[in-house]
């Protein structure tokens, strides 16, 4: 349980980077401290933090870890971690090899150092409960469907986030419009939301799917997966790593799987503009489908570190939705204002910084209050 005047540190595995954060709980949550280590697996890892307090006032009580993993669909979307969870986590780890043993090894890392340490595990899956049965379903023989083998979704954290930011900003689309949440980061995702509910999302059974990534593919034609092993005798393990790990910008670009590299580089460099052109083309394209399934778009926010960053990747992700009645401002664009729409704009724009970290403490101090048997808080 919490300590009365304890600290939450959590813990939140990407595809390329771990960010971290430490919050003192009381009667509100406040970020004392706040990093990551970047570039995982890249050339300049890097470890950055940024110290909120002067000094250090309480002991950590209470460490929230995220899995990020397609287990939510059978475990609730926070629970406190038990040997029991464990082994479950453990037992379902095929069903997202890329992220669950890694996650798993950080859980199992802070039990040996801090044994006493509450830990809750969040999962990022259950934000896409809501999506209506049509969209979850994957067109394979329905025995699989009986096997679990759906479409989940990810980036779940940040979308609860971004959507609990558009109600707090007044956006009224946020409790009954159309919303196009765009978490762009080596990670990419969009969701589709009608009236505060989650109806579609890029990712599927797995996070290599929907948009092209910073190493995933996004989705692929299936029969190239026959055709590469008759071809040049690629195996299904073999497969599996290359789309997860060496395709997507990393794949077209030839030379990095960083959008700040390939933007750097585009001027001069043709499968580095190529790279950014593709990913900027997909997300467009994933914009007008969502459209089309809301029924027409009120608002698009932005987020991740490229949604969040990438001016340029912004305007040409936009540049030709005017159909939608979407108009960006070059000014406010340029700046990252937090509405980058221009004034005539039907459709608002926005960029939000996500904080998948504030969203872990939060529901670490429900399931901490929940087992005190007080009230929620956060």
């Amino acid at each position: 349980m919490k300590p009365a005047n304890g600290s939450i540190l959590t813990i939140n595995g990407g595809s390329s980077s771990i960010k971290f954060a430490l919050f003192e709980a009381g009667d509100s949550l406040e970020c004392r401290l706040d990093g990551k280590v970047d570039r995982i697996g890249l050339s300049g890892t890097t470890l950055s933090f940024h110290d909120r307090a002067a000094n250090d006032r309480g002991s950590m009580g209470v460490a929230a870890a995220d899995p990020r993993s397609a287990a939510g669909f059978l475990i609730d979307w926070l629970e406190r971690i038990t040997a029991e969870l464990l082994d479950e986590l453990r037992r379902i780890s095929p069903y997202d090899p890329e992220h669950l043993p890694r996650e798993i090894e950080l859980i199992e890392t802070f039990g040996q150092r801090r044994p006493g340490l509450t830990q809750v595990a969040c999962f990022d899956t259950a934000f896409h409960r809501t999506m209506p049965q049509v969209a979850r379903l994957l067109p394979l023989p329905r025995r699989y469907l009986a096997q679990g083998l759906e479409r989940y979704g990810f980036h779940g954290l940040s979308y609860a986030y971004l959507m609990e930011e558009l109600g707090r900003l007044g956006d009224p689309a946020a409790s009954r419009g159309r919303v196009i949440l765009a978490h762009l980061g080596n990670g990419a995702s969009m969701a589709a939301v009608r009236d505060g509910k989650g109806i579609d999302t890029s990712m599927s059974f797995t996070p290599a799917a929907g948009l092209v990534m910073s190493t995933r593919s996004g989705d692929l034609d299936p029969g190239l997966a026959a055709y590469l092993e008759r071809t040049e005798q690629i195996d299904g393990k073999r497969f599996y790593q290359m789309v997860n790990h060496e395709a997507g910008l990393l794949g077209i670009s030839g030379s990095s799987s960083d959008m700040r590299d390939l933007l750097d580089r585009g001027a001069s460099d043709v499968q580095a503009a190529e790279a950014v052109a593709l990913f900027c083309y997909t997300a467009k394209k994933f914009i007008g489908a969502y459209a089309a399934a809301l029924g027409g778009l009120d608002t698009l926010v932005f987020a991740g570190g490229i949604g969040e960053n990438a001016a340029a990747v912004r305007a040409r992700i936009c540049e030709g939705l005017e159909f939608l009645g979407l108009e960006l401002s070059e000014a406010r664009n340029g700046e990252t204002a937090a509405v980058i729409s221009a004034d005539g704009s039907r459709v608002t724009v926005r960029v939000i910084r996500t904080d998948e970290e504030l969203m872990i403490a939060r529901a670490t101090v429900r399931v901490c209050e929940t087992e005190r048997g007080g009230s929620h808080a956060g």
